[in-house]
Formats: structure tokens, sequence, C-alpha cells
């Protein structure tokens, strides 16, 4: 018998839903463990909590006995576990693309644009909200220009960010897509990012993995 696999998320984290995405991709079953970032002073930060993550951060898949942070480190886990079907592709070429592309939304848009960034930056610097969502907006059509530019050039990329099937890359980009519609960024300069997006929501795993299908959605 497999061991269960929990995923302690939220709703709207953008990090849990890139992993909420791999793992409808793999066709595996979860349960949502939910983690609410702002009630109650943000549940993230309750001693339980960080007793499973000491970062304060979601998301964490509970696989048996262990408990698996960082949404890429996820991701890859997961790939791992259960290759097909798989989410990087078979060439060390292509698959160092894939970890750009990923990485890019990772690493160099998402941070920046996290909770607590935004909370330090309304708690030590009064920034009110106009300013923080300026401050999101700037940095996601940062990356996206980037972003856009590598999937032009790229004569590999297909319906979705490298050829026929969903991969690591979509399941980032896809959650910074919905981030950067809530927050009122102009899409129209990246019509590859948005061909990719529309070829993603068609699949039932990324339609199940949407905020708004969430068992603790707001």
């Amino acid at each position: 018998m497999s061991e269960p696999l929990q995923l302690y998320s939220y709703w709207r984290s953008s990090a849990a839903y890139r992993v909420r995405i791999g793992l409808n991709l793999k066709g595996l079953a979860y349960d949502i463990v939910p983690v609410h970032l702002l009630h109650d002073g943000g549940q993230q930060h309750s001693a339980e909590y960080r007793g499973i993550n000491p970062q304060q951060l979601v998301p964490v898949l509970g696989h048996g006995h262990r408990r698996l942070s960082q949404s890429l480190a996820i991701l890859e886990y997961l790939d791992e576990m259960w290759p097909t079907p798989a989410l990087l592709p078979s060439t060390a070429r292509e698959r160092q693309r894939v970890r750009a592309l990923a990485l890019l939304v990772a690493c160099d848009i998402h941070p920046l644009n996290n909770l607590r960034v935004l909370q330090y930056l309304e708690r030590e610097y009064n920034a009110p909200a106009s300013e923080r969502d300026a401050w999101i907006r700037h940095w996601i059509e940062e990356g996206f220009g980037a972003f856009e530019a590598l999937l032009v050039e790229d004569l590999s990329r297909g319906e979705f960010c490298e050829g026929e099937t969903p991969g690591l890359a979509d399941c980032c980009l896809i959650p910074q897509v919905y981030n950067a519609r809530r927050f009122g960024v102009n899409l129209d300069p990246y019509p590859n990012i948005l061909r990719i997006e529309a070829a993603c929501l068609a699949l039932p795993a990324f339609d199940a993995a949407r905020p708004e299908n969430q068992p603790d959605a707001a």
C-alpha cells in the first residue's frame, strides 16, 4: 500500500499552486491541509507549523513520515518517485532550458512579490497598497519580458513551454500568470505566455489546481 500524500497549502499561494499542478499531472491522490497565511496572524507562524517547516512557508508535502519543502524540490521529487508522465524532458539541453524557465519564475519574480516581502514593505516603510501593487507589477513585467523572449528564441517550444506536453516550467508559469491577472498586469505584450496559459488551463490537471477550486478558497 502506497504512503499517503498530504499537501500543506494555501489556496492563493503560487508556490503551493505549482505543486498542486504537478501532483495532478502525475495523477496522484493527495489531501489538502489548509494553512491560512492571514488568519490568526498567519497560521504558518504557529509553533505547530514551525515544527513542520521552520521556514514558515507553504507548501510542504507530507509523504508518509517525510515532510518535504520548497516547491521546485518537491516537483523534482515527484518526478523521481513517479517518473511518468515526466515533468522534465529527456535531454540535458532541454532539461536545462526547462529548469531555467522555472527558476526565472520561482527565484527572480516570485520572491520579490511574496506575502512576507509585501508585509515587510508595509510594516517597515509604510508603503501603501497602491505602491505595493505597483512593485508587484514592475517585477512581474520585468520577468515576463524575459520569459517571453526566451520562448520566442527557442525553436523547440511547442504548445507548452517545452514541446507538446506540460512540465516543470508550465507548473511555475501558470500560477504567476494568475498573480499577474490578480494585480492588473497588462498581458498583451506576452502572446506566447498567453497562448501557453490557454493550453494549460484547458487541461483538467491545471483546472483542478486553480486557486478558486481549492477547499480553503475564501
